[in-house]
């Protein structure tokens, strides 16, 4: 646990408690605080309770009257499309609005450090797609490296739930917007920027409040290095407003299917090969073709920005190539599930929006493609250009004949059921096909979570496997 600083004998109200809010509520106890806790939820209130706090509602008069802060879970809204009533009252009465994040920054730093042979780092990972894939990776590539490390954020541990630093460990962090757009402290050693592509745009009133939540943890949290994913025009503006010339290495651009040749650092993909460049020459290759847990460009680009990540921090290119070879994936991510007869059957539940089911779509040569759910504006329409691999759709959930309208000559079959659409997809495959889950859509009309989801299709396979 991570004590929270500066609020000894002083009331902080925490609205929201789920993992991260009692985290934050246990590590306030711990540091001095007296925490005022509050859910909507009768159940997350008990489960509080069953903790020792006492819930305080705080959405009573007065509620704030002698509060020094309000820490508040990422899934609450803060401004867009518009603020919880109670995080608008604690700003209407002038209360510090902050998260966990915000916190931990605040509270990671002790004068132990003084003593330590190697000073602890902060790895921040941030993106709209690949930042789980690669926040685990370069969790992986640390304790490969034997380096001490703990994975935390929006993947994981609650920020606040992991251990204090130890002689040169290192905390790798996955932040999604919600996070980096509230939190009063931003200072990472190292920052991390995947990509953007349009998520989440009702919560930052649009794409630019959305990037701008993204870019807070560069340009305010000023890291010694920043990794940025150069394939869209976001990042490049990005590495732009960051760096004082293309020979500054404190901004190392990562690509997969540029080359990158002409800058101060850069770590590159192509045609299956990572490239390492530094002042216009290479130091560093690596063929990442026959990594299983690794499929796919978009994965290739989660593998160059995990490689800077931990290059920043003096780890050798042998070890690291030794390390990529073991990481297995995570689950819902590209994550292969089983093999018969030649066909592969692929879990990736995580591809909840079209830009990261394109990506998927792009990584194996014939696919049978199970899609839907809860589609989003625009159904499927933008990945058209990336049907060329599909054999078939079989499509679940409550879009699934609206995806069918938008499908052209594609085949396909309305399955409507995960039961179904895994049995049909398996008779029909053959030889080299690969059973591919990315559904493109949310999953709340048939599961709760897209893990849920993952987790159906999963264990059907595996059914199917074991007949």
């Amino acid at each position: 646990m991570i004590p929270v600083k500066g609020f000894d004998a002083r009331n902080v109200a925490v609205l929201g408690l789920g993992r991260s809010g009692l985290a934050t509520a246990r590590a306030l106890r711990e540091g001095g605080a007296i925490p005022l806790v509050w859910d909507d939820s009768p159940e997350a209130r008990a489960k509080a309770e069953a903790e020792g706090f006492a819930p305080v509602d705080l959405t009573r008069a007065n509620a704030f009257a002698d509060v020094a802060a309000l820490i508040v879970s990422p899934g609450i809204p803060h401004l867009y499309p518009a603020p919880n009533p109670i995080i608008a009252r604690a700003m209407a009465a002038g209360v510090p609005v902050d998260n966990d994040i915000g916190l931990f920054f605040r509270s990671f730093a002790t004068p132990d450090w003084d003593d330590f042979d190697q000073a602890p780092r902060v790895i921040c990972v941030t993106g709209s797609n690949g930042k789980s894939t690669t926040t685990a990776l370069i969790h992986h590539l640390l304790d490969a490296a034997g380096r001490p490390s703990q994975m935390a954020g929006n993947i994981g541990r609650g920020v606040l739930d992991i251990d204090p630093a130890q002689d040169g460990g290192v905390v790798v962090l996955e932040l999604s917007s919600y996070q980096t757009d509230l939190a009063r402290a931003l200072t990472p050693d190292v920052a991390v920027f995947t990509n953007l592509s349009p998520d989440h745009l009702d919560r930052h009133g649009g794409m630019g409040g959305y990037f701008a939540a993204k870019r807070r943890l560069f340009a305010e949290g000023g890291p010694d290095r920043a990794i940025i994913g150069v394939d869209e025009v976001e990042g490049r503006y990005l590495a732009n407003q960051l760096s004082e010339g293309p020979g500054d290495d404190r901004v190392i651009r990562i690509s997969s299917g540029q080359k990158l040749d002409d800058f101060g650092w850069a770590v590159f993909a192509r045609k299956g090969f990572l490239a390492e460049w530094r002042r216009g020459k290479q130091v560093a290759a690596i063929d990442l073709r026959g990594m299983g847990g690794l499929p796919g460009a978009h994965n290739h680009q989660n593998a160059c920005a995990a490689y800077a990540a931990v290059r920043t921090l003096g780890i050798a290119p042998k070890l690291i190539e030794e390390a990529l070879h073991s990481f297995t994936g995570l689950p819902h991510r590209s994550q292969t599930v089983g093999e018969r007869a030649g066909v592969r059957f692929v879990n990736d539940s995580k591809a909840t929006n079209v830009d990261s089911a394109a990506k998927a779509l792009q990584a194996f040569p014939r696919i049978r493609w199970i899609a839907g759910g809860l589609g989003k504006d625009g159904g499927i329409a933008a990945l058209a250009p990336h049907l060329g691999a599909v054999a078939k759709a079989y499509l679940i959930g409550h879009s699934a004949r609206d995806f069918a309208l938008q499908l052209g000559n594609t085949p396909h079959e309305i399955c409507e059921t995960m039961e179904r659409a895994v049995a049909s997809a398996a008779a029909e495959a053959e030889p080299g096909d690969v059973v591919l889950l990315a559904p493109a859509a949310a999953s709340f009309d048939q599961y709760p979570n897209f893990e849920k989801r993952g987790e159906d299709f999963t264990a059907r396979v595996q059914t199917l496997l074991q007949a």
